[in-house]
């Protein structure tokens, strides 16, 4: 029988283990609630700093679409004679170099502009004007028409702030007047490269980066996914497939330059004609990027239930139509999740694309997948490598181009793996 002080005693060992357990109970809670709150604070840092990364990219790039222009007018009529169906005519800019259009605009610029006005405007800013006439022959019978055409590297870093105060002044007159403007290139979507900020395009490195990452998807992906089937439905399991399998992990881990040397060494030296070309370019970051799929393949692979297989070879199927019919639409979204990771991986790449020169300067767009081109990244580097400001400007623009050929690319192959994607 208890006495009243084992009574008391055995209340006050209930009353301290409740206390213990209600203590327990709020240390959880604290500890739930500081894991909750860290990684709301994680994932708002990381919002946060690619918000800033957007927006700095988007300020920075928007000055990188516009260049200096000059504003002036050239007449034509009685002063370029030239047979309107010579512009239908292959070299179209030729006859007009022939019949006197860049001697007849550096008059006019010298007569708008001033005894030094042929110097105010770009090299090969008579171009621009023989685009205009190509593209509208029916401007050769006006007495003159207004165009806008590049400034100078000069005037246009005076502009900005920079070179000496008397063309400084100069550039600040000519805005007062009207004459001088920052306008939007939307000629740089289309031109390629040059040896100066006024005249520099895009689209040269972007055609190349297209055609790369063409090369690169044809032959990674489908090497790539025959790979991650054969490894994990046919492969016996000995140590052959072991050490297969440690070579692919270690691949996916070497760095990229690793792959330009070898593309250096095999690729080139099996067709030294194709130097920076886009199918040699493709085939080193097809190397590159292979390792990626064919893990991510076999995790996809691995992850569809055994008992699909099953229920298909009990219907009669045969083991090829279990692997194409059953299995492999029920991983081909697992498998576009590591391409869309391996392709956005290779359309950064730049370090084993200078090693198979890739690095050129290439003045006009690649014509077919063997011709001398070069890529976003690398021209990237490349301007900013340059010294003066308005390569700068050009670099934050070209960085831009990246970022929305990166997001377009991932969303189409989003698209698709959510279009395959299948639930059981």
């Amino acid at each position: 029988m208890n006495t009243p002080n084992d009574t008391a005693a055995q209340e006050n060992l209930r009353a301290v283990r409740q206390a213990r357990m209600q203590a327990g109970l709020a240390r959880r809670y604290r500890s739930d609630a500081l894991f909750r709150w860290a990684g709301l604070g994680a994932v708002s840092f990381s919002a946060l700093v690619l918000v800033l990364l957007l927006i700095s990219m988007a300020s920075s790039g928007w000055a990188g679409f516009h260049r200096t222009e000059l504003r002036m007018t050239v007449p034509i009529r009685g002063s370029l004679e030239i047979d309107p169906a010579r512009l239908a005519q292959p070299d179209p800019l030729g006859g007009l170099e022939t019949a006197g259009l860049p001697i007849l605009v550096g008059t006019a610029a010298v007569k708008a502009f001033g005894p030094d006005g042929e110097e105010l405007i770009a090299d090969g800013a008579w171009r621009e004007v023989g685009k205009k006439l190509v593209a509208d022959p029916s401007l050769l019978t006006r007495t003159e028409i207004a165009v806008s055409l590049p400034a100078s590297d000069d005037l246009a870093n005076a502009q900005r702030g920079g070179g000496d105060a008397h063309l400084q002044q100069r550039a600040a007159n000519l805005a007062r007047e009207g004459k001088l403007v920052r306008a939007f290139d939307t000629g740089f979507l289309v031109r390629a490269d040059a040896t100066n900020p006024q005249n520099v395009g895009i689209w040269g490195a972007l055609k190349g980066s297209m055609m790369t990452m063409f090369i690169t998807l044809l032959l990674a992906f489908p090497v790539g996914v025959l790979s991650a089937l054969y490894l994990e439905e046919y492969a016996q399991r000995n140590r052959w497939t072991d050490l297969i399998e440690i070579s692919i992990n270690n691949l996916a881990a070497v760095p990229s330059i690793i792959f330009g040397l070898l593309g250096l060494a095999v690729f080139l030296a099996a067709f030294p004609n194709f130097r920076s070309a886009p199918l040699i370019g493709g085939m080193t970051l097809a190397l590159m990027t292979m390792p990626v799929i064919v893990i991510s393949g076999r995790n996809a692979i691995k992850a569809v239930p055994p008992s699909i297989r099953d229920a298909a070879l009990a219907m009669g199927a045969s083991p090829v139509q279990v692997v194409f019919h059953h299995v492999l639409p029920l991983a081909l979204p697992g498998i576009l999740t590591g391409t869309i990771i391996g392709m956005a991986r290779a359309l950064g790449e730049t370090a084993p694309l200078l090693m198979i020169g890739m690095r050129a300067f290439v003045a006009s767009p690649p014509s077919d997948f063997t011709s001398p081109a070069t890529v976003l990244p690398v021209q990237i580097f490349l301007w900013s490598d340059e010294i003066d400001r308005g390569f700068i400007e050009r670099t934050s623009a070209a960085i831009v181009v990246l970022l929305i050929f990166l997001l377009l690319m991932n969303g189409i192959a989003i698209y698709l793996r959510n279009r395959f994607e299948k639930r059981w």
